[in-house]
């Protein structure tokens, strides 16, 4: 078996900024207790390394419960403005581990509706990133999942909006949108905000495709970036499968003669290694 790794593949810099952030907090605060403020990333192995040096993943929610001299590390997809005050009013140690992408795309979502643009963005609702994105444009924002929803979208032809979009959106989708909701307004400034990492990924994939017999996509099953590679993967190649360890590798896969490997953005470097090894010895 010949095993191929896409050309641009595993963290990106704001997850690897992240988690040098999180290492670096543990690392000089021994003596008191660690958490990040939701999820740091979205990778399960990633998190349970963390987990096991001491880290704490503490809820928005029970911020209150927390001592002064602990130390709160905010997650990659960052917080709501709302939840960064209530933080400083408590004199809490906070380490910013929020993506720079991320802190950009509040800046302009902020900086809109100050302005009395209507903030529309595309992403997941779920997703931390378009949660913290939504508190920085406040009762000015409306959030679009897809193109159904652009479609159907109701707004006033002579309201002049922004249209922003989750840094881990799929790029051709986002066009689609923004080719949509330009019907809708007369005055759209489309600010594509899609990650340079999450479409170099995307591309790599499609490049490696029709060289291989089949594509594993490793990474956080909870990962939006990480889904978006594998549907690519089931639209490009005749065998595709999503895996977060190894011992996830479908055992047909050990039958093919070309398989190629790409990973999230937040998939650690070394649990990529591990797949391209098992392949490789098996």
């Amino acid at each position: 078996m010949k095993v191929f790794l896409a050309d641009v593949l595993g963290y990106c810099m704001g997850v690897r900024r992240a988690m040098d952030c999180a290492n670096k907090a543990l690392c000089d605060n021994s003596d008191k207790r660690v958490y990040s403020l939701g999820p740091l990333i979205h990778n399960r192995i990633a998190l349970e390394g963390l987990q096991n040096k001491g880290m704490t993943v503490l809820d928005e929610e029970n911020i209150d419960s927390i001592n002064e001299e602990s130390i709160i590390v905010i997650r990659a997809h960052g917080v709501a403005p709302s939840v960064s005050n209530k933080l400083i009013s408590k004199n809490l140690n906070v380490v910013n581990a929020t993506c720079p992408k991320v802190t950009a795309s509040q800046r302009n979502a902020e900086k809109y509706a100050k302005h009395g643009y209507l903030v529309l963005l595309v992403g997941d609702k779920n997703h931390g990133e378009v949660t913290s994105i939504a508190g920085y444009a406040g009762t000015s924002f409306k959030l679009i999942e897809n193109i159904q929803e652009a479609k159907s979208l109701k707004i006033d032809y002579n309201q002049k909006a922004v249209l922003l979009c989750q840094t881990t959106y799929n790029a051709e989708d986002f066009l689609s949108i923004a080719e949509e909701i330009s019907k809708k307004v007369s005055d759209l400034k489309i600010l594509n905000t899609i990650c340079s990492a999450t479409k170099e990924r995307q591309e790599a994939l499609k490049k490696l495709c029709p060289d291989v017999d089949g594509v594993i996509v490793v990474g956080g099953k909870n990962s939006a970036n990480t889904k978006r590679l594998y549907q690519i993967a089931q639209e490009n190649c005749k065998r595709a499968a999503l895996i977060e360890t190894w011992q996830e590798i479908p055992e047909d896969f050990y039958n093919l003669e070309k398989v190629g490997i790409t990973a999230g953005a937040s998939t650690p470097d070394e649990v990529i290694m591990e797949v391209k090894d098992k392949l490789e010895t098996r």
